[in-house]
């Protein structure tokens, strides 16, 4: 009796601690956090006779909700920005190369087409915004695409970077969500699917410029 008694005790134990076990793997993989949705890929800075270009690749998906404000007429203000600093180990780091763009992504109902405009620097309202770059898309896919590639972009002149010091580079990608109208900034503080940001910081690695053929990005 002692030896079965024991030997259930044992069993109900056993189960108990696969129980437990099973609740903590699920309350892990509960609580885990989502993958990173936004990745700077392909990142390249290059060094020519007319200045200092940089070149990525930004991976994100567009969430159904940033989507379905698109297709009711609510542009997306994307914003682009990239800091060089001197690297200095007895000081702080001045900044020596600061460079911006935005990028604006729109849908057009009447022609049912997507509009990509590009503009220097940071744009503080829809109405100051001025483009030097203008697309028309037959779809999002290929609006998104456009927008999820830096090419050759100038972000310095050549003497502003010396090439026999040290330096760092912050390259920022993010929806800028000011731009949404008030009613809708309110209504998506915190929310994760409004969230399309990522950064780089890391030692510049100068690279000699490759010949290319000519870009129809003319964006500064």
């Amino acid at each position: 009796m002692k030896n079965a008694a024991a030997d259930l005790c044992g069993r109900a134990m056993g189960a108990t601690v696969r129980f437990l076990l099973a609740l903590c793997f699920c309350m892990v993989m509960g609580t885990a956090g989502p993958a990173l949705a936004t990745e700077i890929t392909q990142l390249r800075v290059e060094r020519g006779d007319d200045g200092v270009h940089l070149s990525a690749l930004v991976r994100f998906d567009l969430p159904a909700v940033v989507e379905d404000a698109l297709l009711k007429g609510i542009p997306m203000f994307f914003v682009v920005e990239a800091d060089i600093y001197r690297d200095r180990w007895y000081w702080t780091n001045p900044r020596v190369v600061s460079a911006a763009r935005t990028i604006r992504l729109a849908y057009q109902p009447l022609t049912r087409r997507w509009r990509v405009n590009i503009a220097s620097g940071l744009i503080t309202s829809s109405a100051g915004l001025r483009a030097t770059l203008n697309q028309n898309y037959e779809t999002l896919p290929e609006a998104i695409s456009a927008i999820q590639r830096v090419a050759r972009w100038k972000i310095a002149d050549a003497a502003e970077v010396d090439p026999d010091a040290a330096h760092k580079l912050d390259f920022n990608f993010r929806l800028d969500l000011t731009q949404l109208p008030r009613p809708f900034q309110i209504g998506v503080a915190g929310q994760k699917d409004w969230n399309i940001s990522a950064q780089v910081r890391e030692r510049l690695k100068l690279e000699p410029a490759a010949p290319v053929a000519a870009s129809a990005e003319g964006v500064k």
